[in-house]
């Protein structure tokens, strides 16, 4: 295959990668709707749509010649073909088995390229023949195929493999016209459209010059008035000075001079007010322009919540059955448009925060009941306007609540706050600490929670995006996180101001007030300084002692007045001492570059109209370092360094395959951990009286004594009661799961879902 010819199929995988997607999706809508069994017209109508969409995927899938994609399609489209004529039951079993196929499909759509392992091509297999049972179950033995479908039984004579699936009809549409679009719609790569954008937000810096140049021009001919004023009193001077008789030749000349300067002076300052005229009639006209061009452009990459949305049910639904839960899940003004760009960084922090919901805050049936709750349990996600700028995302469950105890002995346990902080905090304060690292109330940490990261990194993502994250809770009634995000990602509204000798700027999305305040509104009690604002006392420091700048002398404050910029997010606010404000406006967001993807403090980078680069302050962390920060220089007590070992950890690992023995002995060697080996509970048990271990990794089906006896054992020993258990198993149910739970399991990992990283990870949090 020639360049030109591997560029051709590049381009057409990637057509087809796009409309596979939509089909994918719509299957995934249809069957998520079939399975609460609407019944009548509407079942009817979602079967003919699954099969539809199943068919056009199949032939597109053909016509770029993957022929895994299109036996799966076809085994799938045999079911609901088969439906269709009535001749088959769909039990919940039926449902998993076609949810698998839409993973499964949808997993080499996004790796066309990725040669199968043996494993997963057996899976395949065993999944189109279970499909093709479920179409046959109830067809009689010598049934005659419909005449439409005769030519669907021939097969491919290429290889077995392929004899699986049907030979290509001669009507099979292919990816560059399936679903016409209409004439006022055209398909375009969205990395064009981000490029487009990226150029039109840079006029927003012209835009500003322009307007700083307006500034000048005015404030030049408000200098020309004032000299236009002097210079006329002193030319009236002059001029009665001569009708006395007071010049002699000389100063006639220079008479005739000033004259003329004034008639020229007139002229220019003529000229200067029709340029200034001209410059503020096009900077108006530019800055709408600008305005207009880039609100049409932002509308192009603007998508409605429920593009990102529509992948939630089927993520509900599968969480809720692994954790054998039932859980209705809806969604309110997912027709909100926000910038494509957020809407993509968003997708994982929403995610996490709705498999916490499932994980965490909703009840199993039975516990629900035993509340005096209904079984089924509510999870929801709405999405609303705050105003012209911002929208607010609501996560809300009616499970079990936040348990602020909980949260705070979990928070103490990993050194994340010292008890001398929480005991100045209230049960909002403590609760919203489960956005820091290392906090989590989960019993035992799985593949799915636990280890205290998932809230964090959703915080540090929000507020990455300019936005703000908080939690509301009820105990066994309700949670709710709320998430506060601008509309727009490169442009905002922001504030210059001066700290020290340097301007910084920053969004006025966090912004809650700014004032001057007299000083004797400023109290400092045990090293620690608050202000008065709006009847309540608030935190206190100076920005440029939380940014680490020297501090100079203030002249404002000889006055008795601090200028205060109160910064917020969700429960917390802090105020912050500034030298000046210096003005409001539209700002470009500039990275600091690949050198600097992270830098404390800072966001980025803008430049304003008189063309001198600010940096633009990070608001959340802002508040973190401030919380650290006294008015007297000094540092609030920071939580314990957890202490560093300098010896090399020693494991345990219980395991009766010798193979995943030597897998897990090689893993953890490498490493760098000290480990011995057990090949049943036994054996493990014996080997701990004597030894001097850090940690237990163990497995469940073992002769003699199982992984869940052992722990018990371990946990019942006076000697080894607090050491770490992990249970590393092939059992995934949530009855194994609780079961690992109460032998007193640290941490339990599935070997479906073995990664060397994460069982890494899990290590290195326990011990």
């Amino acid at each position: 295959m020639d360049k030109h010819e591997e560029e051709f199929l590049k381009r057409l995988l990637a057509t087809f990668a796009v409309e596979a997607k939509e089909h994918i999706q719509t299957i995934s809508s249809g069957l998520l709707e079939l399975e609460k069994s609407p019944g009548g017209e509407r079942q009817k109508e979602l079967v003919e749509l699954i099969y539809r969409e199943a068919h056009s995927l199949k032939g597109a899938a053909r016509s770029v010649n993957l022929a895994d994609i299109e036996g799966i399609c076809q085994s799938l489209e045999s079911c609901f073909s088969a439906m269709k004529r009535g001749e088959i039951s769909t039990p919940p079993e039926a449902f998993d088995l076609f949810y698998k196929a839409v993973d499964l499909i949808s997993g080499l759509v996004s790796f066309p390229d990725k040669p199968l392992l043996p494993a997963e091509i057996s899976n395949m297999l065993h999944l189109k023949q279970n499909l093709e049972n479920l179409s046959k179950e109830a067809l009689p033995p010598k049934r005659k195929e419909p005449e439409a479908t005769q030519e669907e039984t021939t097969k491919h004579p290429e290889t077995e493999k392929a004899a699986l699936n049907p030979q290509p009809e001669q009507t099979a549409p292919s990816p560059v016209t399936h679903k016409q679009p209409s004439e006022e719609t055209v398909r375009i790569s969205s990395s064009k459209l981000d490029a487009l954008l990226r150029q039109a937000e840079e006029l927003i810096s012209v835009k500003l010059t322009l307007r700083q140049h307006a500034a000048e021009i005015r404030e030049i001919s408000g200098l020309m008035a004032r000299w236009r004023k002097k210079w006329a009193e002193t030319l009236s001077q002059l001029h009665e000075t001569g009708r006395n008789g007071g010049f002699d030749e000389t100063p006639v000349k220079l008479k005739e001079f000033v004259d003329w300067s004034n008639n020229f002076a007139k002229s220019l300052e003529e000229r200067l007010s029709g340029l200034r005229k001209s410059v503020d009639d096009d900077s108006r006209s530019i800055g709408g322009m600008v305005d207009n061009l880039l609100e049409d452009v932002k509308e192009v990459l603007m998508l409605p919540f429920s593009t990102l949305l529509e992948l939630f049910p089927k993520l509900v639904r599968d969480i809720s059955r692994e954790q054998e839960k039932e859980v209705d899940f809806s969604v309110h003004g997912g027709d909100i448009e926000i910038d494509k760009r957020i809407l993509q960084e968003m997708k994982d922090p929403l995610m996490h925060i709705v498999r916490n919901s499932i994980d965490h805050g909703i009840e199993t049936p039975k516990e629900r009941q035993r509340k005096n709750k209904p079984p089924r349990a509510k999870l929801s996600v709405s999405i609303s306007h705050k105003d012209s700028s911002k929208v607010e995302i609501l996560i809300r469950d009616d499970g079990a609540g936040i348990d602020a105890e909980k949260v705070k002995a979990a928070a103490l346990k990993h050194g994340v706050i010292s008890r001398e902080e929480t005991d100045g905090l209230g049960d909002a304060e403590i609760i919203n600490l489960i956005f820091r690292s290392g906090v989590s109330t989960s019993p035992i940490i799985t593949t799915l929670s636990g280890r205290g990261l998932g809230l964090a990194i959703v915080r540090e993502k929000v507020e990455k995006l300019g936005g703000s994250v908080f939690v509301e809770t009820q105990k066994n009634e309700a949670t709710a996180f709320h998430i506060l995000l601008p509309l727009t990602l490169a442009t905002f509204r922001g504030i210059i101001i001066g700290a020290g000798d340097s301007v910084f700027a920053i969004p006025t999305i966090h912004v809650r007030k700014v004032a001057a305040i007299k000083k004797d509104f400023f109290k400092t009690t045990e090293g620690r300084s608050t202000v008065q604002l709006n009847g309540r006392m608030v935190s206190f420091t100076r920005l440029e002692h939380v940014l680490e700048l020297a501090a100079k002398e203030k002249e404002v404050e000889a006055s008795g007045f601090i200028t205060v910029l109160l910064l917020g997010s969700g429960e917390s606010e802090i105020a912050f001492g500034i030298d000046d404000v210096i003005k409001e406006d539209d700002m470009l967001v500039k990275n600091l570059g690949g050198q600097l993807p992270r830098v404390r403090n800072i966001a980025g980078a803008t430049v304003l109209g008189n063309g001198k680069v600010v940096l633009i302050l990070n608001a959340g962390d802002l508040l973190k370092s401030a919380v650290k920060i006294s008015e007297a220089g000094g540092f609030m007590p920071a939580a314990a360094e957890k202490k560093v070992e300098t010896k090399k950890n020693s494991i345990l690992v219980v395991e009766d395959s010798i193979t995943a023995r030597t897998l897990l002995k090689n893993i953890l060697e490498a490493a760098g951990y000290n480990v011995k080996t057990a090949v049943d509970g036994v054996d493990a048990f014996t080997i701990l009286q004597t030894g001097d271990f850090d940690l237990v990794a163990t497995d469940v089906e073992m002769p003699r004594m199982n992984g869940f006896e052992l722990t018990e054992k371990i946990r019942s020993d006076e000697k080894l009661a607090n050491m770490p258990v992990v249970i590393v198993t092939s059992l995934e149910s949530p009855a194994d799961k609780k079961r690992g739970i109460d032998a007193g399991a640290n941490a339990y990992i599935v070997k479906s879902s073995f990664d060397q990283s994460n069982l890494l990870n899990v290590l290195q949090r326990l011990i």
